[in-house]
């Protein structure tokens, strides 16, 4: 049963600044070291930096309780699929609770955005 849809777009001009700004210590501070070096083997990280900055906010408006923004990482698979990793507390939470959550990211040469929907087995 679906119990909650997360919605959320960025600004790739956004990214770009605070990147410009912050570098390191954005990178740090709201991406898991997977997702930052993953991110890092690309000539432009800003779009996949920003779709998964959407992915974070739209689980986050999915989840009732307050997360960090290392708590939620993106990972692709092999063919490029992207879904949804957590850390360990909130990964058994989940796994307790009987939730699945399901990504589905996208981007522009402006926004990126990503929806989440979190699915509970019955």
């Amino acid at each position: 049963m679906i119990v909650a849809v997360g919605l959320d777009m960025v600004d790739l001009v956004r990214i770009r600044r605070v990147m410009a700004r912050h570098g390191a210590r954005f990178l740090s501070r709201c991406f898991t070291a997977e997702e930052g070096a993953a991110m890092a083997q690309r000539s432009d990280p800003v779009p996949g930096l920003a779709a998964r900055f959407a992915a974070k906010e739209a689980f986050a408006k999915c989840w009732p309780e307050r997360i960090g923004w290392r708590d939620v990482g993106v990972r692709s698979n092999e063919r490029g699929a992207p879904s949804l990793e957590f850390s360990t507390l909130l990964s058994k939470r989940l796994q307790d609770d009987g939730f699945t959550a399901h990504l589905s990211l996208t981007h522009t040469p402006e926004l990126a955005a990503a929806v989440v929907v979190l699915e509970r087995r019955s």
